[in-house]
């Protein structure tokens, strides 16, 4: 800014010089005539042609004429003002003049004209466009040779720029002064003195602001030098500014003052003319905020350091992870707990070291960050570099594009959660053991006893055939309740069909109502749901139909006990979204179809929430009940992959909600095969009998040739293979799953791939390959099974067959 005011001076000093000279030489252009000299008309020829060749604005008016008209204009002050010569030859001058003309400047001109003398005058006039100009007018008379007045000569000087300038330069300095007093930083202007050989040895003080005191603690420094205020100055201070006021380098930088006791941000430039080595200073007091970086700087460390231990010392896997999935940084606790190196990990993805079946909690969680919560205790198995895996309980805080986790080995914890829970299921199992023999003695009893009558000679046909019913409803009863086993431990072998739930819901509640009594009032509300055509949509599943219904029949069952066979029970169908967190399983979104039993009972006490799936739990007494039944519920519902919830209030009553994944698109009714008859004949169907168990298969072979079939029996599948390379061929196969070597299932496989065509009935009354598996498409029936059942299911599959083979070969 110094520089810049510096050369408006200079500027202004010049125009100023120029003006004078013009107006020097303006007085000897026009002058009136000496006594002895003449003026010719020559004379007054040469003065229009020589103002018209100056560049300097000129008109002449003549007082001889009415109102001093001007007479003469030329370019340069028609350039001036605007107007043509046309628009000025013959009009007076006032005319040029304005509102803002000052009459004092009017009135010395008519004064001058009036006493016919020089007259010099700085006057405002308007310009053609109306626009203003400042004019420094220089008039003179000029008279003949006779001594009798001529013209009046007017010479232009347009001093606008420099008036203008001026008013700005003095603008300028307000400003400068203002802002220079209204700093809250120091500033001021030194002058370097120099040695002989260029070195800076002092400074003074030629302007400082009013903070300049404040910021320093020195004070009336102006016209005094360093030397005398500050004696022991460091001498890179006298360095620094010398260089500026040398080289006219700019510098920025901050020192501290030992003298001053003060740390200074510093900004020095050179101004004004390099010979007098003057440095302007602006500069801020920042001790305090150095302090405070001083104290951070040691916080930081202290605690940079801090968390350094805790990251190597951690016996925990702490992780910066992005939203992508992929590792940033890891500590050394990964090497120690898993057996990864540090560098192995960095920039590999999350997912490469989580169990394939904690995937999905782990996107979820993923997404839970996303959104900006915070994760709390998921529980995951992580991969171990050597093999195998740990389990990992992990907390997270999410923060801009990623987040930091910590994991705690909970492997340990898992193992004895899980013991305890075997040993809780123990316990129950010592505890219900008594009701459970007590059903399967009574059982047993009735079959005993039922055989016991049967073998006497004398027995008449209606007690035999009633002893007969009585042994075979047994069995169905037994059957049922090792199902029901079977069902907890998820090794019930399922026949998943789509079926339309709404409709199942239907038949089965006709049948709950005559379970549950007539003072319990039955109600069932399927929600509609349509297409986007409008047309009703049925809430389809994928699953095992029959099991379906006997956990809707379990559910009801539990109802009407806690209702104590009175009260409202309500059975609801519905479509959502998600499955609800539920025992340390998180959310799980996808399409699934909710199916709820609410009842008005008393509800289940809070204690007991956590315990209602365990088998053989129960709240009911000795021989009232297995304490099995919500286990099947639960087992169905995990193995179709589904889950049950349960929502309870003491007093308030309980509502079960059974969540199975809904299948996507219409059902398609196939037409049924006519129904074999209950003991249908076999006509000659050769059957392959496949079964280890000696009494089994005894039993089936001589069943199946009783019936009218020709049967072969295999003891293994590696034999049946054989066997049927042989003809004269078979019909059917009828195999067990369960048998040494080969299993039943991979049998099945390999006849369908060796014999095209032909049929294959499994059974089995356990298998861990069906529960897992499933059936592959093949018949299945359940042991114990009865010889109607056998009869008819073989009969249907070789109908199934014969047809499929017409159809083929259409």
């Amino acid at each position: 800014m110094d520089i810049e005011i510096e050369q408006l001076r200079r500027e202004n000093r010049a125009l100023e010089a120029e003006v004078a000279r013009l107006r020097e030489r303006n007085a000897s252009h026009v002058r009136v005539p000496e006594r002895g000299q003449r003026t010719s008309a020559a004379d007054a020829d040469l003065l229009f042609t020589a103002a018209e060749k100056t560049r300097m604005p000129q008109i002449v008016t003549d007082p001889n004429l009415p109102d001093n008209p001007i007479v003469f204009a030329n370019r340069a002050f028609q350039d001036l003002c605007g107007y043509s010569a046309d628009e000025l030859v013959g009009r007076n001058c006032r005319f040029l003049q304005g509102a803002d003309t000052d009459p004092a400047d009017i009135a010395r001109i008519r004064d001058a004209i009036a006493a016919r003398r020089d007259v010099v005058v700085e006057i405002l006039n308007y310009r053609r466009d109306g626009s203003t100009f400042c004019n420094e007018l220089y008039i003179s008379p000029v008279f003949t040779a006779e001594g009798h007045l001529r013209y009046f000569f007017a010479s232009q000087l347009d001093v606008t720029r420099f008036r203008t300038e001026t008013g700005m330069l003095a603008e300028s300095e307000a400003r400068y002064r203002t802002l220079f007093n209204a700093l809250d930083a120091g500033f001021c202007v030194i002058e370097m003195r120099f040695d002989a050989v260029g070195r800076a040895v002092d400074y003074r003080f030629v302007e400082a602001n009013r903070a300049f005191a404040s910021q320093t603690g020195l004070g009336e420094v102006v016209g005094r030098w360093v030397s005398e205020l500050i004696p022991d100055l460091e001498r890179t201070w006298l360095d620094t500014y010398g260089a500026v006021a040398l080289t006219g380098r700019s510098v920025r930088f901050e020192s501290g003052a030992v003298a001053l006791g003060r740390w200074f941000e510093v900004q020095a430039l050179r101004i004004g003319e390099p010979a007098q080595h003057r440095v302007a200073l602006l500069f801020n007091d920042v001790t305090d905020r150095r302090t405070a970086e001083g104290v951070l700087r040691d916080t930081a460390r202290e605690r940079t350091t801090e968390r350094d231990l805790v990251w190597r010392a951690s016996r925990d896997l702490l992780v910066v992870c992005g939203f992508d999935g992929i590792y940033r940084s890891v500590n050394p606790a990964w090497t120690e707990m898993l057996g990864w190196p540090e560098f192995d990990l960095v920039r590999t993805a999350f997912s490469d070291y989580i169990h394939p079946e904690d995937r999905d909690a782990a996107v979820a969680a993923f997404e839970q960050l996303r959104a900006g919560e915070v994760l709390d205790n998921l529980d995951v198995r992580m991969k171990m570099a050597g093999g195998g895996f740990r389990w990992v309980s992990w907390n997270a805080i999410p923060q801009g594009d990623h987040f930091y986790a910590a994991g705690r080995d909970v492997t340990e914890r898992r193992a004895l959660e899980e013991q305890l829970r075997q040993s809780q299921k123990l316990e129950a199992v010592g505890q219900r053991t008594g009701g459970v023999a007590h059903d399967f003695n009574n059982l047993l009893t009735v079959i005993r006893s039922s055989t016991d009558l049967l073998k006497r000679p004398d027995l008449p046909e209606e007690r035999r055939q009633r002893y007969i019913g009585a042994i075979s409803d047994t069995v169905t009863r037994a059957a049922k309740l090792t199902g029901q086993l079977l069902s907890f431990a998820r090794r019930q072998a399922l026949t998943p069909e789509v079926f339309d739930v709404g409709q199942s819901v239907a038949s089965v509640a006709d049948m709950v109502g005559t379970l549950t009594g007539a003072r319990i009032r039955v109600v069932t509300e399927v929600a509609s749901y349509q297409d986007r055509e409008g047309r009703e949509v049925p809430y389809l599943i994928n699953a095992d139909a029959s099991q379906f219904d006997t956990a809707l029949v379990n559910m009801a069952i539990n109802a009407r006990d806690a209702m104590s066979g009175e009260g409202r029970l309500d059975i609801g169908v519905r479509r959502t979204s998600a499955i609800p967190a539920v025992r340390a399983h998180p959310r799980i979104a996808g399409d699934f179809v909710a199916v709820s039993v609410r009842d008005t009972g008393t509800g289940i006490a809070e204690e007991d929430l956590d315990r209602i799936f365990e088998p053989f739990f129960t709240t009911k007494g000795v021989g009232q009940g297995t304490g099995l039944g919500l286990s099947q519920v639960l087992g169905f519902a995990k193995q179709s992959g589904g889950e049950v919830l349960v929502e309870s209030e003491p007093g308030a009553g309980t509502t079960f909600t059974l969540y199975l994944p809904r299948e996507a698109g219409m059902l398609v009714t196939e037409e049924s095969d006519e129904e074999p008859e209950l003991l249908a004949d076999g006509h000659g169907t050769r059957v392959l009998v496949v079964e280890d168990n000696e009494e089994v298969g005894g039993f089936a072979t001589q069943a199946l040739q009783e019936l009218g079939y020709e049967t072969v029996r295999a003891l293994n599948a590696e034999e049946a293979l054989a066997v049927l390379r042989t003809p004269p061929g078979f019909d059917v196969v009828f195999s067990d799953v369960v048998m040494p070597g080969m299993n039943g299932i991979d049998m099945a496989r390999e006849v369908r791939h060796r014999h095209t065509g032909l049929p294959v009935v499994l059974t089995s009354g356990y298998s861990h390959v069906l529960a897992e598996q499933g059936t592959h498409g093949f018949t299945l029936l359940r042991k114990p099974y009865s010889v109607e059942d056998l009869s008819r299911t073989l009969g249907r599959a070789v109908k199934r067959a014969a047809a499929a083979r017409r159809r083929s070969s259409r």
